[in-house]
């Protein structure tokens, strides 16, 4: 078995894993692209800066003006280290079988993109939003549906947050069966989307869709009588840092003798402003 992998090997297999799993976030497919991002960052933590509104004063004549005091915070996004490696003897040549190096930079890939999402769902979790939509709007102990949606969208207007494209929704696989059991979803009598047709939602009354499965890192959290945490927030509300952005190694172990494919990165994601989150409670039982 060959020791040597040839730089320009290695340099592909990085390349792979990078194009895999910007493959992944690609339009509606990542929640990492839903937030505002902050890259190369220098140590363990990221001040995101958060500037209060202004209050505009009249002027009398000839008097001083008067400062509007506008208030400035930091919120601190913790970053951490996090690593998806994995034993392999594939690089068993200087020319690797090419199906098997995909497969394994797919997966690398996966494992990266998923803790990343979660980094931005466990800070979601940990925040107080703006508001909450309860269980009992829409029907008692209901999941997903139009009125929940109506209701997160009235939070977000009543705070001021902007009525643009970059407003997004999280929501489990049960959520989006709810909504596409709603008529004014899956009926064309209500809406030129026609999701039934796809069986997905990607843009939908001013909100981004994106689906949250089950997932070995944690996923959407639940409560006690399977009662689960969506999310509704605008991109500007939630920040991402990030210290050493997807990459990977491979490295000869020889007490192994297998090569050690190793994906890195150093993350860490905080809420820049309760106001655009908004909390919406959905019963799955």
């Amino acid at each position: 078995m060959s020791k040597n992998l040839s730089a320009a090997a290695s340099t592909e297999f990085d390349d792979m894993v990078k194009h895999a799993y910007q493959t992944m976030g690609a339009t509606n497919g990542g929640i990492a692209n839903a937030v505002t991002q902050r890259n190369n960052v220098v140590g363990d933590t990221y001040k995101f800066r958060a500037m209060g509104k202004g209050l505009a004063n009249q002027k009398p004549s000839q008097a001083d003006v008067t400062p509007m005091d506008i208030s400035h915070s930091l919120i601190t996004a913790t970053l951490t280290n996090w690593l998806a490696p994995e034993y392999t003897d594939i690089f068993d040549a200087a020319e690797v079988n090419f199906d098997e190096k995909q497969e394994l930079a797919y997966t690398i890939a996966g494992a990266l993109h998923r803790r990343r999402e979660q980094l931005l769902i466990d800070a979601m979790d940990a925040a107080t939003p703006g508001a909450q939509v309860a269980t009992s709007v829409g029907g008692a102990d209901s999941n997903m549906n139009v009125e929940k949606v109506l209701r997160a969208a009235k939070e977000l207007n009543d705070a001021g947050v902007a009525m643009d494209k970059d407003r997004h929704i999280a929501t489990s696989a049960s959520g989006l069966e709810a909504m596409l059991n709603e008529s004014q979803v899956g009926s064309s009598d209500f809406s030129s989307v026609q999701a039934l047709m796809t069986g997905e939602l990607n843009y939908w009354m001013g909100f981004n869709w994106h689906i949250i499965e089950t997932r070995d890192e944690g996923g959407l959290s639940t409560a006690a009588g399977d009662v689960r945490s969506s999310y509704a927030w605008h991109k500007s509300a939630v920040g991402l840092a990030t210290g050493i952005d997807i990459r990977t190694d491979v490295n000869w172990v020889p007490v192994k003798t297998s090569w050690l494919c190793n994906g890195m990165m150093k993350s860490g994601a905080a809420i820049r402003d309760t106001a655009g989150l908004i909390e919406i409670l959905n019963d799955e039982t």
